[in-house]
């Protein structure tokens, strides 16, 4: 291979690196778009066959289980019976952010570390109050994904997301205890539960916090540890 051959087969891998990285923050956000009006077929789309969500220490496999969280569970928890969102009064608004984003050398499989902040509530007008709601609050949570392709296409592998902190607006998260709480019971059992319940790593939620691994490493001390490892 001669020198400019190898110069042009780097830049190309460097630009489909980037590439890369814009199609995953693209699929998350879209994730967040999807969920602020309960989409959840659409959201089920974006995990792969084989693809999961962690929440609230539960596991839901498979497209089935987004459908049975995403769908089946927030659809209970939020919206009226034959309500369909967007619903008359009901804010559920996610903002994504924060994205480090980690593309594997051979670009079929990524990390990403996003952050996510959620305000919503119901209008005093809205003649459904979802029971255990707050009528306006906030949370922020971290998401440690990992992403696989698929026939070319960027899909969610593992969803994992952390709840942080959730807070009632008019009090503050000072005085607030968060609404959702750790499952107890899997499908079918509970018709909105996970498949499986991580009982080795219980997530209390807040005020209780939790350290949520990082999976780059660190830009400067990381770098120097490699160019060490390879000198």
């Amino acid at each position: 291979m001669t020198d400019v051959s190898a110069r042009l087969e780097a830049l190309e891998n460097r630009l489909g690196l980037l590439e890369d990285v814009n199609a995953i923050r693209r699929l998350h956000w879209a994730y967040g778009y999807y969920i602020d009006f309960n989409r959840a077929d659409d959201v089920a789309e974006l995990f792969a066959e084989d693809g999961e969500v962690i929440f609230l220490s539960g596991i839901y496999r498979g497209r089935e289980g987004a459908r049975r969280l995403y769908g089946t569970w927030f659809r209970s928890l939020f919206l009226a019976p034959g309500e369909e969102a967007p619903a008359y009064g009901f804010l559920l608004d996610h903002f994504q952010m924060q994205d480090i984003i980690t593309v594997a050398p051979d670009r079929q499989t990524a990390k990403g570390r996003f952050r996510g902040m959620l305000f919503g509530g119901s209008h005093e007008t809205r003649a459904f109050k979802p029971e255990g709601l707050p009528l306006q609050f906030m949370e922020a949570g971290i998401y440690e994904n990992d992403y696989v392709r698929e026939d070319g296409v960027w899909k969610i592998k593992r969803l994992d997301y952390m709840m942080q902190w959730q807070g009632e607006y008019e009090a503050g998260w000072s005085k607030t205890t968060a609404h959702l709480q750790p499952l107890t019971e899997c499908y079918p059992e509970n018709p909105f539960g996970p498949d499986e319940i991580r009982s080795a790593e219980i997530r209390q939620t807040w005020p209780h916090r939790h350290d949520v691994p990082m999976h780059f490493a660190h830009p400067r001390f990381g770098a120097v540890l490699a160019s060490k490892a390879t000198s």
